[in-house]
């Protein structure tokens, strides 16, 4: 298969012919058809997560086609369309009992803890209990921006933050997930204020239902700044792009018995931010995290779609073909664009 990978952190990937994966007795092997470019892939690429083992390859919101299952795979066959989370149960360990596969205690990541999308084909553990079938409305690329970005805004927002109509959201960076949550949470009746560092991001999200917008390169406080444009501060807020500085200007943008929901991931040198625990104690302050979506909620973000209550096609902002989309990669830091690039093409160049 043709694939991206890179031998150290940091490095240039290369794209080049590497090894047919095989599927383990109860798992599958997938065509990828599309694949996200996602800020968590270049962490990986720098090295900040700890369970990657090199050479790699990356990629972890992805779509495509059962090519082949193990022997103990009863629910999915050969050709079926199916899509996943980028965090993968077990289904036996006392977290996926509980139906909380998403903070499985042996949790299988592609892109990670092993090989991920950035290639023609990508192995997948635990087949029965991580795969979800796709419905023919929704195609391939969409489906690949819902695997990370799209599924863990709504769980942080549904589930996690308890989203409820009527309520102010802020939402704190305008990459892929922030783009996504303010959709989700315009769609469900909520007063959105987005908050970024770029004017096109923040036109972006108004485009997709932010009420309000915030430019936080200009403002002294953030926090003060999203409480005079929500009426007093944010029932919800949501940190979706993840740095110490983010994280406390959520929380500081939160009304009395507020929420505040962690999803961006902080880097390790920034991990352990001041938050404000006296204010957190007197105003019975939440402060919550949100770790993707397990593979058996996904029909209830289908329905939604399908009812046309949500189209996440609306962020997806280019498609790529694998050697672009591994030169991209190595630039995700930089905040290029605005919306979400997909990976669509595995073959050599025509």
């Amino acid at each position: 298969m043709r694939g991206a990978i890179y031998e150290e952190f940091g490095s240039p990937l290369s794209v080049r012919v590497l090894p047919d994966p095989t599927p383990v007795p109860g798992g599958a092997v997938l065509r990828v058809e599309a694949t996200g470019l996602c800020l968590s892939d270049w962490h990986g690429w720098k090295g900040h997560d700890p369970d990657i083992v090199l050479p790699h390859v990356p990629g972890h919101e992805l779509s495509g086609v059962v090519e082949a299952v193990g022997g103990e795979v009863a629910t999915f066959r050969i050709g079926a369309r199916v899509t996943l989370p980028f965090v993968c149960g077990c289904g036996r360990c006392p977290q996926c009992l509980s139906g909380n596969h998403q903070v499985c205690d042996h949790q299988f990541q592609p892109g990670f803890s092993a090989w991920g999308s950035f290639a023609e084909y990508v192995a997948i553990d635990h087949a029965d209990t991580n795969l979800v079938c796709l419905p023919e409305e929704i195609d391939h690329v969409t489906a690949a921006l819902l695997g990370c970005r799209f599924v863990t805004a709504y769980r942080a927002l549904r589930h996690q933050g308890r989203l409820a109509a009527g309520e102010w959201v802020a939402v704190h960076g305008c990459g892929g997930v922030g783009l996504s949550a303010v959709m989700i949470a315009a769609a469900f009746g909520a007063r959105v204020v987005a908050v970024d560092l770029d004017e096109d991001k923040l036109a972006l999200a108004r485009s997709v239902g932010a009420e309000a917008t915030l430019n936080a390169s200009g403002h002294p406080d953030v926090g003060a700044g999203v409480a005079a444009l929500s009426e007093g501060g944010a029932h919800l807020s949501i940190d979706a792009f993840g740095s110490a500085t983010t994280c406390l200007n959520s929380v500081a943008s939160l009304r009395k018995r507020g929420r505040h929901v962690q999803v961006g991931l902080v880097p390790r040198s920034e991990n352990q931010p001041r938050i404000p625990v006296g204010r957190v104690v007197a105003e019975e302050l939440e402060i919550l995290g949100s770790h993707g979506m397990q593979a058996h909620r996904y029909e209830e973000l289908f329905e939604f779609i399908l009812e046309g209550r949500l189209d996440p096609s609306r962020l997806i902002q280019s498609t790529v073909d694998l050697t672009e989309g591994a030169r991209l990669l190595t630039r995700m830091d930089r905040f290029e664009g605005v919306g979400v690039t997909v990976i669509d093409a595995f073959g050599p160049p025509a």
